[in-house]
């Protein structure tokens, strides 16, 4: 893979996400229901930001830097009323 573009948070909403899941395996997927979790409570506790590596329908790497404010089954609801798809992040850092 690429290195991931940058972009702000707002810009997300200009993306298109893939309906399938990015990763490959189960264990991947729950590792990063983990670190999803995990940084849910960095972002709640500490206010601190995270990188999330994301995937577009056509498979160009993006990240933005953000606060993760909350977290359904699907999605990852970011400030502003944002949601990013959990099935296409590839990492969180």
């Amino acid at each position: 893979m690429n290195q991931p573009t940058l972009i702000q948070k707002e810009d997300i909403i200009k993306i298109r996400f893939p309906k399938e899941e990015v990763l490959h395996s189960d264990l991947e997927i729950k590792t990063r229901d983990r670190e999803l979790e995990k940084a849910l409570l960095l972002g709640n506790l500490e206010h601190g930001k995270v990188k999330l590596t994301f995937l577009d329908l056509s498979n160009q790497a993006y990240q933005i830097e953000t606060t993760i404010w909350a977290l359904t089954d699907e999605s990852i609801c970011l400030k502003g009323d944002l949601l990013l798809p959990k099935r296409a992040v590839l990492s969180i850092i």
